[in-house]
């Protein structure tokens, strides 16, 4: 394991402690913005879908809400990179009842367990919860409709692995649709190699044009970034920003169960 994911799966397991001790917060200002700004993951919900699975939305360590993006349809298979506590899993298996699947992939241990959790309190039965890294997905090839992710990607070192995986096991026409963190103006090189940055979602964040290339490089085609928020703690003000990202895999139009 390398010295950046160990920092980054300490840092979540971290998390996933407090939250299994009842505290629930957003991931702090790094990707949710200033407490004084008025916006937070939280706000990214509405209350009465997060209500309907039992989970309170501050336990989301995102920066916005796929979901706005997935358009998810019944009998859809779709797949959360990064899962986290489940909040996204368990909206998306609501979603893509009946008939549909929803899995999460995380590499932290204490993760998967506040998540199944989470899915056995809301007694939902068609979301499954996968250990593994977003480098090298622990799924058949063509085996899900939609890819999703929040502010998980810009976490990995090898992010053309990452997208090249949620190629692979997309269907023909299958579609991504990620929140994440970008780079809109250079860090300095200290913040880049700094472990606390990368955990807490700014050393990572590469910028809008080498993410298209990247989106292109492995496959994808009518790539989509939207650079929808600028938001970071001092020093970083004007660096980076939260982005909606959106791609489809050539093919027929995306497969459903």
């Amino acid at each position: 394991m390398t010295e950046i994911r160990e920092a980054v799966r300490q840092r979540y397991a971290s998390a996933a402690l407090d939250m299994a001790r009842g505290d629930v917060a957003c991931c702090g200002p790094e990707c949710c913005g200033p407490a004084d700004s008025g916006v937070t993951c939280a706000a990214e919900y509405a209350a009465e879908d997060v209500t309907a699975i039992g989970m309170d939305p501050r336990v989301s360590l995102g920066c916005g809400n796929p979901l706005l993006l997935a358009d998810l349809q019944a009998g859809q298979r779709v797949l959360d990179l990064g899962s986290g506590a489940g909040l996204d899993v368990l909206l998306s298996a609501r979603r893509v009842a009946p008939g549909g699947h929803a899995y999460g992939l995380d590499m932290t241990d204490e993760m998967l367990a506040v998540a199944n959790n989470n899915k056995d309190k809301a007694g939902i039965s068609n979301a499954t919860f996968l250990k593994g890294t977003i480098e090298d997905i622990p799924l058949p090839g063509s085996s899900v409709d939609v890819v999703i992710s929040n502010c998980v990607i810009n976490l990995a070192e090898d992010k053309r692995a990452v997208l090249a995986e949620a190629f692979r096991v997309l269907v023909p026409g299958g579609r991504l649709a990620v929140s994440d963190m970008v780079e809109i103006s250079p860090l300095p090189s200290p913040v880049k190699s700094a472990l606390d940055t990368w955990a807490g979602c700014i050393a990572g964040t590469i910028p809008v044009d080498e993410y298209r290339q990247l989106l292109t490089d492995v496959g994808f085609q009518s790539v989509d970034i939207d650079v929808s928020r600028e938001y970071a703690p001092a020093p970083f003000e004007g660096k980076i920003a939260s982005a909606a990202v959106r791609a489809t895999k050539p093919g027929p139009g995306a497969g459903s169960r």
